[in-house]
């Protein structure tokens, strides 16, 4: 009898930015009882488990990336009690949720790091990187990695930004430290973290300067850039098995989810998976895709990739939108049906979609200047040019992605009833937001319902194989076969400017989803089929 599968390699996520969901007390920042009162739209949606971004005490510096205490919630989204009552709800409406655990780093206010700083001698000296000498190594943000602190008379090491001191994972006594904080919340019943940066956890002890490479700007594959190669301070074998012995932790509270956010060349990423034997993180995010080619070819080369790389049982992860990077409606210049086509994509390919909140209604990026930024990184990269971000189709401001859900055409997009929000609204609210689209069923929203419903009714698209289907390649369309047991479902995705005649091969399938007319599948169109054996 074949095991049945784990719950988070049939669900979908979606990525909540509290302080951007909905505000319940009309301080104009977004709360943790908003995101409680707003469940039940989640639940009609669709989606099946609530990934949140942190909430932890913070000075908000990195608004909650930065953690001062990873057993207390920041009083601007709530207390404990508010914790466990969201726990409580979601579970209640059948759904899962999962915590953003920022490990790499704490905030330089965490009690740790105040310890830390005083001397070389203290109970905590070790808990951080420290050095009396910098080496090369650059921070994920840009510029060196290292900071001198005047106390301690040393160098501490920053891989992100420079109020984020790393912590030491070599030290024992830390580790123990972070698989109580990981204990406390499993207890609490969470079901399961998202990792924050994981794959950078560990460093080398001897802090061996990394190798030169000639690329400046960051990729996927070498996200620190900067003319370096981050051989010692990136994906090195300690954290792989960290990754092992945090699964085996989560194991002992029952079938928990470990998504790591893992960066670099696939073949690393997917190593983060462990083996059968020694399973490590369950899923790991694949950000390619967030700057996608809006073309069938494209699309088939990095189903084929993903396939081969994350073959059965393994199952890779689809996204195209977060908190960090450019929404996809704005990659796609406000069009919706570009935006549904995507949306059939992410949900009927063989994965695990991710959704960040307002993709569903094709909120875009507001941009926003970048000397007034919130966001600290615009502050830090001062020198770098709007226009060249721009050219490359992306912005170094963060708060262009996070600005308030726009649930309707009232005060704030009905985020808030505040005179100011944290972030503005988009203006676009008036016309584009939750409410009016749920009185068009041609809308964007529709289309995720629909989609979304489908893939949980159809074993075969939220559980089966994929082989894909060449044939139709060549005029500009998407096609594979998801298969499971008794029941085939085709998937057609037209990425052409022309209607496309498929009547061939469909001639003998039931049609679930989307619309063909004469047999033909209109321009940007989808179109989902059923072939019952």
């Amino acid at each position: 009898m074949n095991k049945t599968r784990p719950w988070w390699q049939n669900t979908t996520i979606y990525q909540v930015y509290p302080r951007s969901f909905y505000d319940s007390n009309g301080d104009g920042v977004g709360d943790l009882q908003g995101l409680i009162e707003k469940l039940p739209y989640l639940q009609n949606l669709g989606v099946e488990t609530l990934w949140i971004s942190p909430f932890f005490a913070s000075p908000q510096q990195d608004f909650g990336y930065d953690i001062s205490d990873y057993l207390n919630i920041d009083p601007a989204y709530g207390t404990l009690a508010t914790v466990d009552s969201l726990i409580e709800n979601c579970h209640n409406l059948g759904l899962r949720i999962v915590f953003d655990l920022v490990l790499n780093h704490t905030s330089n206010q965490h009690p740790w790091f105040l310890a830390s700083q005083e001397d070389t001698k203290n109970a905590y000296a070790d808990w951080y990187i420290w050095a009396d000498k910098p080496n090369n190594w650059r921070s994920m943000t840009g510029g060196s990695a290292w900071h001198y602190h005047p106390k301690r008379k040393q160098y501490y090491l920053a891989t992100f930004l420079p109020f984020q001191p790393d912590l030491n994972y070599q030290n024992p006594a830390l580790q123990k430290a972070i698989f109580e904080v990981v204990s406390f919340w499993l207890q609490k019943g969470v079901d399961g973290f998202r990792l924050d940066i994981f794959n950078v956890l560990f460093k080398d002890p001897q802090l061996i300067n990394n190798p030169k490479s000639t690329q400046f700007f960051p990729s996927e594959e070498n996200p620190f850039g900067f003319f370096q190669k981050p051989v010692y301070n990136f994906n090195l074998p300690e954290n792989k098995a960290f990754a092992q012995t945090l699964k085996a932790l989560c194991n002992q509270y029952g079938e928990k989810l470990l998504l790591g956010e893992v960066t670099g060349p696939v073949a690393d990423t997917k190593s983060f998976l462990g083996t059968t034997s020694k399973p490590g993180l369950d899923l790991v995010f694949s950000f390619e895709m967030l700057r996608f080619d809006f073309t069938a070819s494209y699309f088939y080369a990095l189903v084929e990739k993903m396939e081969s790389h994350f073959a059965a049982p393994n199952i890779p992860v689809y996204t195209f939108n977060n908190h960090d990077r450019r929404r996809s409606f704005t990659r796609l210049k406000a069009a919706p049906k570009k935006a549904a086509l995507l949306a059939a994509f992410l949900l009927t390919v063989r994965g695990v979609p991710s959704l960040y909140y307002g993709e569903e209604i094709g909120m875009e990026d507001l941009p926003l200047p970048y000397k007034t930024a919130l966001d600290p990184i615009p502050h830090k990269n001062a020198w770098l040019p709007r226009w060249l971000t721009e050219l490359f189709n992306e912005t170094l401001n963060r708060d262009d992605v996070r600005t308030p859900m726009q649930w309707n055409a009232a005060k704030n997009a009905g985020f808030s009833v505040a005179n100011q929000t944290w972030l503005p609204v988009h203006p676009n609210f008036i016309t584009n937001n939750v409410a009016q689209q749920e009185q068009d069923a041609q809308a964007l929203l529709g289309h995720y319902k629909s989609l979304l419903a489908l893939r949980k009714a159809n074993k075969a698209i939220h559980a089966g194989s994929l082989r894909l289907f060449p044939e139709t390649l060549k005029q500009g369309v998407l096609s594979y076969i998801r298969c499971c047991e008794n029941q085939n479902c085709w998937v057609f995705l037209n990425f052409s400017e022309q209607a496309v005649d498929i009547s061939a091969h469909t001639k003998d399938l039931r049609l679930l989803l989307g619309s063909v007319n004469s047999g033909k599948l209109g321009p940007r169109a989808y179109a989902i089929f059923e072939e019952v054996l």
